[in-house]
């Protein structure tokens, strides 16, 4: 196979190790090819698509404002450096931003389309789920059907700034157990932080959508990879026997976890580290394709060899007073954490965040000193 037919169908960060490890074995002229290659095709496709992105959430904003009314806009629309931007919960209340239930059929649609474009089907899928759940609240807490805490309808879009190709600006989604925020600068798409979770954890015997289980591939994966560790390597995953009633990190601006606890993938076998991975892209394919490949780029380039997992609490899926399980997934850049303890442990919350690029921070550093420089 040749060095171009080896690099194509690779991303940038694997065909940066694949042309490494060819450059030993051909000539220099090949290596200059393979380069050449690199960064006349993969990183220009690569800004290409999510430059694609950020013009179709760019669209689909203009298209969901273009729907509102006067007032309706003044709720939906706040400025872009607003602190209200990093105000962000996954429990039950008012939020700002238009809710679902101040807007007619069309508009929407036209506000679910901005999560048809920036998920993937299975993260839309999930998102909607989670949002059917309220029914299920409802009935199992007794609830009437036109309750306002139990709410299907209190999802809340909001837009900060104007949808601009050239200014920062961006958009987020809202409710109980759905907290999505993404940011966009110079034409790229940051996506975190980004929860969510899911009550009832499965839907119970006797209720409206018994059986039903949103987080069912992360949950199973984990249990999956949690098995598979002997005992010495159990040493290392188990950080405690009691899990924590919440994420560790809750909903705070800016996560403080410094230190990596657990098992590194370095240090698994190579099945465990395939379920590892497994798992990380279990997670990342809830969003758009151009952000899983890119948040997967930079996990590589951060050295994937260097993401811990480590776990807390029960070692079986086990309901009950008193029982539930906590895992995390922390790397050098990158944070999952997974806690399902409340309900005796039949409800769950899951976040991911970036440990340096949360709410686009990288991206907005580069924005402003580009700006200053000129």
């Amino acid at each position: 196979m040749s060095s171009f037919s080896v690099c194509y169908s690779l991303n940038s960060a694997q065909i940066m190790q694949t042309c490494s490890f060819v450059s030993r074995r051909i000539s220099d002229s090949a290596k200059i090819f393979a380069l050449l290659f690199l960064y006349l095709y993969v990183v220009p496709v690569e800004l290409h698509a999510q430059k694609k992105l950020s013009s179709d959430l760019k669209s689909a904003s203009e298209q969901f404002l273009g729907t509102l009314t006067a007032e309706q806009k003044a709720l939906a629309t706040l400025p872009f450096d607003s602190e209200w931007r990093y105000d962000w919960n996954y429990t039950p209340r008012q939020r700002k931003g238009l809710p679902l239930k101040q807007m007619n059929e069309s508009q929407r649609k036209a506000a679910m389309n901005l999560l048809k474009v920036a998920l993937s089907d299975q993260g839309l899928a999930k998102a909607e789920a989670i949002i059917s759940l309220e029914y299920v609240l409802r009935q199992v807490e007794k609830r009437p059907e036109n309750d306002t805490y139990r709410d299907p309808e209190n999802y809340a879009f909001a837009l900060f700034g104007s949808p601009d190709a050239k200014q920062p600006w961006g958009w987020s989604v809202e409710g109980h157990h759905l907290s999505l925020h993404f940011t966009i600068v110079d034409n790229k798409v940051e996506f975190m932080p980004s929860f969510f979770g899911s009550n009832p954890g499965i839907v119970l015997p006797g209720y409206i959508q018994e059986g039903k289980q949103v987080l069912k591939e992360e949950t199973d994966a984990a249990f999956r990879l949690l098995g598979s560790f002997d005992e010495q390597q159990l040493k290392k995953v188990m950080l405690a026997n009691k899990a924590p009633n919440d994420l560790l990190t809750t909903n705070s601006r800016k996560v403080n976890l410094e230190n990596r606890e657990g098992l590194a993938l370095g240090d698994m076998t190579p099945a465990q580290q395939k379920m590892f991975q497994e798992l990380i892209n279990i997670y990342l394919s809830r969003y758009h394709i151009t952000l899983k490949n890119q948040e997967l780029d930079r996990l590589r380039q951060a050295d994937m060899n260097k993401i811990y997992f480590a776990w807390m609490g029960d070692r079986e899926p086990i309901r009950g007073a008193g029982h539930g399980h906590y895992f995390r997934v922390h790397g050098p850049t990158f944070l999952i954490e997974y806690d399902n303890t409340q309900n005796g442990g039949n409800h769950v919350h899951s976040v991911v965040r970036d440990l340096t690029n949360d709410w686009g921070e990288d991206l907005l550093k580069a924005h402003y000193e580009a700006a200053h420089k000129k």
